[in-house]
């Protein structure tokens, strides 16, 4: 099937690096237009470089994701920019603890919920009223397959990531006919925030994956632009796992 994006508007939020810019790179490739943001004006001046050729239709904005004057400012330019937004991807997130649960302090327990959370629902409620209530649209959250159950280690981001896959099915319900809300719940991708669950153990985990590798940024980017397309026109509300079949793994042994 040849996806196409053509006359579409796409703002993805952690763009300029892993899953968000791959996708970002995606939906330039299917004709539509887009815009990055992240905090590092260097490192979305960088993913622009890499994605010269398609001139024009990629721009990019420095914004925070964890404020909402911020969401609020990035959508109006991606109106400005573009004249309209029709797809919202929200990708930004972040893990700056790991440990038990029980002992992350108040100030990155926020920040995570802020970023990983909060932030779906401040760039969602932008591009709402930024026109998606109006011409309808499409949104799609990056989640994990750690929002699915328990992990050591990063509970607290699983726990924010399982926030985010019941966020989507209440904006799917809350939201509809006009826009369409979904998620991806990733399994281990090759990515500069999860590089230390795998730099140093990649082979060993892939043993433990049915596929026998890790993600790449473009094996999830891929399955973003069917959902954002209108190749998935009858799909609202659904979380859809990606990771190589990891959860399938069965939990018990066999006698």
């Amino acid at each position: 099937m040849d996806i196409r994006m053509d006359d579409k508007v796409a703002l993805v939020t952690g763009g300029s690096r892993g899953i968000g810019l791959a996708i970002a790179a995606r939906i330039a490739e299917a004709g539509g237009r887009v815009m990055i943001s992240s905090r590092s004006e260097d490192n979305l001046r960088e993913a622009l470089a890499s994605l010269h050729d398609h001139g024009d239709r990629v721009a990019y904005c420095v914004a925070h994701v964890g404020r909402s004057e911020d969401a609020a400012r990035l959508v109006e330019q991606t109106v400005t920019t573009f004249g309209r937004v029709d797809v919202l991807v929200n990708n930004a997130a972040t893990n700056p603890y790991f440990g038990p649960t029980v002992d992350i302090d108040d100030e990155r327990m926020r920040k995570t919920f802020e970023t990983n959370v909060g932030s779906v629902l401040t760039h969602s409620r932008a591009v709402w009223h930024a026109g998606m209530k109006d011409h309808g649209g499409v949104i799609l959250n990056i989640a994990s397959i750690g929002g699915l159950g328990p992990e050591p280690g990063i509970g607290w981001y699983n726990v924010t990531k399982a926030a985010v896959i019941h966020l989507t099915r209440q904006l799917s319900w809350e939201l509809a006919p006009q826009v369409r809300v979904n998620a991806l719940a990733p399994g281990l991708v090759r990515t500069e925030l999860a590089r230390g669950l795998w730099e140093n153990n990649e082979d060993a985990i892939a043993q433990h994956i049915p596929l026998r590798r890790l993600g790449e940024p473009d094996d999830i980017a891929t399955v973003a632009l069917s959902l954002v397309s209108d190749a998935t026109s009858w799909v609202t509300g659904q979380t859809i796992v990606v990771d190589g079949g990891t959860v399938t793994q069965p939990t018990g042994g066999v006698d």
